[in-house]
């Protein structure tokens, strides 16, 4: 466990001050809810995703009018023991490829008129290869889940969590495996199209990563220090951040809950704020989800990564608001209501 005084305190801290939904936008939202021209629930979860946003907002008409995808990027030292299906220079290259628009993720978000912030996090640094040392020192860690939270921008009312980094589906699957336990191979995926012999490769370097750092993994924070990597360390000061200034949040896939992973080990209350964008066939998404006690708004079968399931959501977080806000009530369209 961290020492009193020392860097991930600061962090600890921020946790009590959580805020929670508002109950006064809560209750306008469900009033209303009940007076539109609809029978009761037939919404389904667009009902839901109303409300949601409506108690984090603060807003009695909740909106997604200024909806930001935000993309963090890093480079990972395990990447050295060839468990990825490409090198490294791809994160810098992908990195490049949504500046100039190229990527999938900045159609999705054009079409649900999504900014898109793209976050480096010294890629010429890897973190460092979490089976033979920590990945970060503990001071490294801290300072990028500043980064983290300093990246939500003030203005957003809708936040998408993304990431891009070669072999951070290797690190997401360790802190999977000292998280939840069972065996390595249970948590582990092919990530970007590894054959069999990268799979196995790709077990074993998470294998050996929790049995070099078994001893310090009771503390959720040392295990995202010891086998994550920049780009998951910031997306989860992101995550509070975004509790912290009441945005609600969309999760990516595999790696963007790796983050919230660690949060939810901290304290299961720091996701309340938070919706899963989308179910990933990646390892064993699916089974996070449910340890998170989220339920995914798509399954699309999408594994890319880079903000695009989170993006792609916006489009029924953008119809939920529109459809609370613009309905019209029974009495307004003059047609009778449900009978006693």
């Amino acid at each position: 466990m961290s020492l009193p005084g020392r860097p991930f305190d600061d962090f600890r801290a921020l946790l009590p001050l959580m805020p929670e939904p508002d109950p006064v936008a809560l209750a306008a939202v469900r009033k209303r809810e009940a007076e539109l021209t609809k029978p009761a629930g037939s919404l389904g979860r667009l009902e839901e995703i109303a409300a949601w946003l409506a108690g984090w907002q603060s807003k009695p008409t909740p909106t997604c009018e200024k909806p930001l995808i935000a993309v963090f990027a890093g480079n990972h030292g395990v990447a050295s023991r060839g468990v990825s299906a490409y090198p490294t220079s791809v994160t810098a290259a992908m990195v490049a490829n949504f500046r100039n628009g190229g990527a999938a993720v900045n159609q999705i978000c054009a079409s649900f008129g999504a900014g898109l912030r793209v976050f480096e996090l010294a890629l010429d640094l890897p973190a460092r290869d979490f089976t033979q040392g920590p990945a970060m020192e503990e001071q490294e860690c801290m300072a990028t889940i500043a980064f983290g939270m300093e990246a939500v921008a003030a203005g957003s009312d809708v936040l998408g969590l993304g990431e891009m980094g070669i072999a951070n589906t290797t690190s997401a699957a360790a802190i999977y495996h000292a998280l939840y336990g069972g065996a390595a191979a249970d948590w582990v995926g092919r990530g970007t199209g590894v054959d069999d012999a990268g799979l196995a490769r790709k077990i074993a370097a998470v294998e050996a990563g929790v049995a070099l750092h078994r001893a310090h993994l009771d503390d959720p924070l040392e295990t995202l220090r010891r086998l994550g990597g920049r780009e998951i360390a910031a997306m989860a000061g992101a995550i509070l951040a975004a509790r912290l200034t009441r945005i609600p949040t969309l999760l990516d896939g595999y790696v963007a809950c790796a983050a919230a992973a660690v949060l939810h080990a901290l304290d299961p209350s720091t996701l309340d704020h938070c919706m899963a964008a989308h179910l990933s066939p990646e390892g064993a998404h699916g089974e996070v989800l449910r340890r998170l006690g989220k339920r995914p708004l798509l399954d699309m079968g999408m594994r890319l990564g880079e903000g695009s399931g989170a993006a792609l959501a916006l489009g029924l977080v953008k119809a939920a608001a529109n459809c609370h806000a613009g309905m019209a009530t029974f009495a307004s369209a003059q047609v009778e209501g449900k009978s006693a």
